[in-house]
């Protein structure tokens, strides 16, 4: 199946991207992590980047830092070509990694949080109390003693308290009990209302930043398969109910995410991805009788991307 790119999330390589890759390809050996992905992220969006694990996301996220280098393509965050000016697009992006290690085990949370600000200009001090206190940091503790989900607070103060125009959050919620999930994503929503700001985060839990999103894109096996605007996303990946004739054949290249059917009746429900009316014009040419379409929430449709069969 061809990728499901739209114009709308920034497809096009327009000036209005905070993040944009061009044929971005990361090789471990012969392993390949990312293949030529061409990533789009419009200026003061928050972008959902979802896929399995493996599927690339981290990879992603760390050619965008050059925090490791791209084996081909390219990658530019605000216009500045990451391999080449990695130091610069650090220094404007405040990144949660996946790996739950804050590093300068003998420091403790307070001496990092103090030693970090001398290398950001924009460090609010006010505001990284502020989070400290919320996020209930252990100041006078050792990093080296930290639990994973302390580390994980530490490592969303250090992202946040210098407000950087660019977050890059991977998996920003692992590790943390329900409460804090809850509160780490109050302090972002806020965050974001308190100055404009582009965030890019990987998750596998969708719902929990779906009222954040603006767009999603969904990785598989290192390949970019989809992209585009939330509410197209809800347009474009709906469920069917329809009724089946005796005998009844499905079009081909119909693309069916998930089905389920009644023994009772002769009814199945099918999501489908595809424009509502092409989708209804298909089946009820091959015989069937569309009786309703609906729309998913967004993690549902989200989700039914990444097994996406052709119905034969």
């Amino acid at each position: 199946m061809s990728p499901i790119i739209s114009e709308r999330a920034g497809a096009g390589a327009g000036a209005d991207c905070a993040v944009s890759t061009h044929g971005l390809t990361k090789r471990y050996d012969r392993d390949v992590a990312l293949d030529s992905v061409d990533l789009r992220v419009p200026d003061c969006a928050v972008y959902i980047l979802l896929g399995a694990n493996g599927a690339g996301k981290s990879t992603a996220l760390k050619l965008l830092m050059n925090l490791e280098p791209a084996s081909g393509g390219t990658a530019r965050v605000f216009g500045l070509d990451a391999a080449q000016h990695g130091p610069e697009v650090r220094a404007q992006t405040g990144y949660v990694p996946e790996r739950h290690d804050a590093g300068y085990t003998w420091m403790t949370c307070g001496q990092l949080l103090r030693h970090a600000s001398v290398y950001y200009p924009a460090w609010d001090h006010a505001y990284a109390a502020r989070l400290s206190d919320a996020l209930e940091l252990k100041l006078e503790r050792k990093l080296g003693r930290l639990s994973k989900g302390d580390t994980r607070r530490v490592q969303l103060t250090l992202a946040l308290a210098h407000r950087p125009p660019l977050l890059l959050l991977d998996e920003p919620t692992d590790g943390l009990d329900p409460v804090v999930r809850k509160r780490v994503l109050a302090l972002l929503a806020e965050h974001l209302a308190d100055r404009p700001t582009t965030v890019l985060i990987t998750t596998h839990h969708v719902h929990e930043v779906e009222s954040l999103a603006d767009h999603i894109g969904v990785l598989r096996a290192g390949r970019l398969v989809a992209q585009m605007a939330r509410d197209e996303l809800q347009r474009t990946v709906q469920r069917y109910r329809i009724e089946l004739p005796d005998g009844w054949e499905a079009p081909r290249d119909l693309v069916v995410a998930a089905s389920r059917s009644s023994r009772a009746t002769r009814e199945v429900q099918w999501t489908v991805v595809g424009d509502e009316r092409e989708v209804t014009d298909r089946l009820t040419t091959a015989g069937a009788r569309v009786r309703d379409v609906s729309s998913l929430p967004l993690e549902e449709a989200a989700l039914a991307l990444l097994p996406v069969e052709t119905s034969r």
